[in-house]
């Protein structure tokens, strides 16, 4: 797997590519049945900022690199995220239990685990929500269906993501686009220009990468349950990472006096995909396969980081009909 060049990161940043639980996982079965409804994990999991004992890179970075995956499940429903998918029914949808029994919702603070909207603005998310599966007018379409980008926080809810390192940078590579953390200490864009995936500077503080976002222009909705943030929106994300290298905690402080009244915090755990813990491809949180690497050690890769949906081996592409 080649590393980018500077001028590769720098192209990145410009044009957003289009490339397509805890430790003691569930066996490949059982997660596989949960993928579309949500993860196992109950609670978030405890990890504490602190010194970082784990490897580290050749330019001293904690060495974070590898496939990794929120451990609670897609996208669907921000707050519920075992609950039901918004306009849809039928027992394929039927919430996992209880409330108590189903995964917490993505907002850790408030404890209510309900985004502050001022009432304006839950009116605007109540209306979303509403129109989401028969969407009538444009801003109703979820954005994920034109393959927009994911933006922030949403990239880390959809499908697994590969996280790389290079000297003063840390990039994510989602299935619909990308991200470059700048660690280098440049200031920010200015404000007038705004970023699917926003602009980000970074540094490291032990096991925790704090990361400064603006400039975002927030056209991304946080779930298909409706939840939005304003272009004014400024977040302080912390990658919260295990001297382990196995699992971190992205805690994202969110702040928008435009949208919101007051400042609210949302927290997604993600463990790390590979062969090396004996995962298999699942189509949905691990898409990695073996490198085609005759005579050298195997390694794992992405095959595919096309937006398109249903593209792995748990869907059908398009076919030309046979005559």
């Amino acid at each position: 797997m080649m590393k980018l060049t500077t001028a590769c990161l720098v192209s990145l940043l410009l044009t957003p590519a289009l490339v397509s639980a805890q430790e003691n996982s569930p066996p490949q079965t059982e997660r596989r049945a949960n993928n579309n409804a949500g993860g196992r994990e109950k609670s978030f999991p405890t990890l504490e900022s602190g010194q970082w004992k784990g490897p580290r890179l050749r330019d001293g970075q904690p060495n974070i690199e590898g496939h990794w995956s929120n451990t609670i499940g897609n996208h669907s429903n921000f707050t519920d995220p075992q609950g039901r998918l918004p306009g849809e029914g039928g027992r394929q949808n039927r919430p996992q239990g209880e409330r108590s029994a189903r995964a917490p919702s993505r907002i850790s603070d408030p404890v209510d685990g309900q985004v502050p909207f001022q009432p304006w603005a839950r009116e605007k998310q109540q209306e979303f929500l509403a129109n989401f599966s028969n969407p009538t007018k444009p801003e109703y379409v979820e954005p994920f269906a034109r393959c927009w980008p994911g933006g922030v926080p949403k990239s880390f809810m959809w499908h697994g993501f590969e996280i790389r390192q290079y000297p003063g940078y840390v990039l994510f590579l989602f299935n619909s686009g990308t991200r470059i953390v700048h660690l280098d200490g440049k200031p920010h864009l200015p404000g007038s220009i705004k970023l699917w995936n926003a602009d980000s500077r970074g540094h490291w503080e032990g096991n925790t990468l704090v990361v400064d976002v603006t400039n975002n222009n927030a056209k991304a909705r946080l779930g298909r349950s409706g939840e939005f943030a304003s272009d004014n929106v400024h977040i302080v994300e912390r990658y919260i990472f295990d001297n382990g290298g196995k699992r971190y905690n992205y805690v994202a402080t969110i702040t928008d006096p435009t949208v919101y009244t007051q400042p609210w915090t949302a927290t997604i755990p993600s463990r790390r995909y590979g062969l090396e813990q004996g995962d298999e491809p699942d189509g949905w949180h691990y898409e990695g396969e073996i490198a085609n690497r005759p005579g050298k050690p195997p390694m794992d890769e992405y095959y595919e980081r096309i937006c398109v949906e249903n593209n792995g081996g748990f869907g059908q592409v398009a076919t030309t009909q046979a005559r």
